[in-house]
């Protein structure tokens, strides 16, 4: 009898703090959206019990225990700011290996130019 393997869970979790804060972003819409697009084995709209979606506060995390990329949660990311209408003012940086921060773009005008 073979010794049967597991899997460690992979955690992922995207700080929203700076962009709810400001009240243009909303968490509990942000997790619906990515436990509605999470794709498992090609199918959408299926996580069962191998990918958790859950928010605490400001911050969404996405445990897996199959097969799931860092930068999957970053393109969905960038795709639900891209239809809230956000992604021309948030940026999603990668602070460490499987955290992901909302964060502005940092808009410096010069008045000289302006002018």
């Amino acid at each position: 009898m073979a010794p049967v393997k597991t899997q460690k869970a992979n955690k992922y979790t995207v700080d929203c703090k700076a962009p709810s804060a400001d009240g243009i972003f909303d968490v509990s819409s942000f997790e619906k959206f990515l436990t509605e697009r999470i794709k498992v084995e090609g199918r959408t709209n299926q996580l069962g019990e191998d990918i958790k979606v859950s928010s605490n506060g400001d911050i969404v995390t996405v445990v897996s225990t199959t097969q799931f990329s860092g930068k999957y949660l970053k393109y969905l990311t960038k795709k639900y700011l891209k239809k809230q209408q956000l992604r021309d003012w948030i940026r999603v940086i990668s602070t460490s290996k499987g955290n992901y921060t909302l964060k502005f773009y940092n808009v410096v005008a010069n008045e000289e130019d302006e002018e």
